[in-house]
């Protein structure tokens, strides 16, 4: 385990640690997080493992129920499809506009960001393929020129970001299709086609979706 003087607080030590147990799939989707447990086995109190839960509430990965205490989050198939067809709609639409106002500074950030991307995977950097990933979708709805697109798409990318981190098979695929795709997309803009770059996200975030794996029972930390 690592030490808590590494970490500014007792809380970011509580924080770090479990979310970096999450991450790498050591939690499962709706595993009980005692606080009592967790607090006994960090040798912190229960205040630090509260406010690690609340930020990590508020990052969707845990869901706090009164009166019955924490749980990892554990959405539904049925979420994460809803989730997936508003983010369709968002970012087909910011990718129509995008190639049509992309600059050559934010194509070379794309490129950047996948090249960060086949990094991450070969290193199998669950935390740094999601910030890239980010950035990559982000950097397009920037491209789009229009603010509050991009304020949602980068909403809805939090939210999904969360099904990655406990449904997408990142540790156990040889491949990433992901990274071909987004090399394919940015081609698209290149060549400054709505219709192509449109049809090569519709494509690429239902494959990401179908890609998705339901987990295992869980278990209590």
């Amino acid at each position: 385990m690592r030490e808590a003087r590494f970490y500014t607080t007792s809380a970011d030590y509580v924080y770090q640690d479990l979310r970096h147990r999450i991450i790498t799939k050591q939690l499962q989707p709706g595993q009980r997080l005692p606080e009592v447990n967790i607090a006994v086995q960090m040798g912190v109190s229960r205040t630090p493992v509260r406010e690690a839960l609340r930020r990590l509430a508020s990052e969707g990965l845990v869901t706090i129920i009164p009166n019955s205490g924490a749980r990892l989050a554990c959405p539904s198939q049925k979420e994460m499809e809803n989730a997936y067809v508003l983010r369709e709609h968002l970012e087909c639409l910011a990718i129509r506009l995008a190639a049509e106002r992309i600059s050559e500074r934010q194509l070379r950030r794309l490129e950047d960001s996948v090249i960060e991307e086949e990094r991450a995977f070969h290193e199998r950097d669950l935390k740094l393929y999601l910030e890239v990933n980010e950035n990559f979708h982000r950097t397009i709805a920037e491209s789009s020129g229009n603010r509050i697109l991009a304020e949602y798409v980068e909403n809805i990318l939090a939210r999904t970001n969360v099904y990655i981190v406990f449904y997408d098979p990142f540790y156990d695929i040889d491949t990433n299709p992901s990274i071909p795709q987004h090399r394919a997309i940015i081609a698209a803009l290149a060549e400054r086609s709505p219709e192509k770059a449109e049809a090569l996200m519709r494509e690429h975030l239902r494959f990401s979706m179908e890609g998705l794996q339901l987990p295992k029972e869980p278990e209590e930390f």
